[in-house]
């Protein structure tokens, strides 16, 4: 650790003016050459090595290989990569792969309900167009 504070002096940082947070007063890596600052800058370009192998991927099949294939299965990879991208961005950067697993679950079952949620409605909503648009008029 490289400054000890009070513990009240922290509270005021979080409850007030959080840019000192951000400033590096509260830094725990002061060294860059540290095995810890290591360890941290190591995975941040395996995240970014990651998220770029992904998209390049995804703008090389958008590219080349879109015309060729069925929009379904296009589509399919499309939805495939985004999740993996947004899934590893909450993973890593909102820190949700260090949290407990009910705290997961607590977070995971309502954004799954809320995404069959969304679906329901759509295919609702095509069929009462679909109903509209095919019933027999006066």
């Amino acid at each position: 650790m490289s400054q000890h504070h009070n513990q009240n002096e922290i509270q005021h940082y979080y409850e007030g003016d959080q840019s000192k947070l951000y400033s590096g007063i509260m830094a725990h890596h002061t060294d860059l050459n540290s095995p810890e600052s290591k360890k941290q800058v190591g995975r941040i370009w395996k995240v970014f090595w990651i998220l770029l192998v992904v998209t390049v991927t995804e703008v090389i099949l958008g590219m080349f290989f879109s015309h060729e294939m069925p929009k379904a299965l296009v589509a399919f990879f499309f939805l495939a990569l985004t999740i993996l991208k947004a899934g590893y961005i909450v993973a890593i950067f909102m820190h949700l792969g260090d949290e407990i697993k009910s705290f997961l679950i607590t977070v995971l079952i309502p954004l799954t309900l809320f995404i069959w949620f969304i679906i329901a409605f759509l295919a609702d909503g095509g069929f009462w167009l679909f109903m509209n648009s095919t019933s027999p008029t006066r």
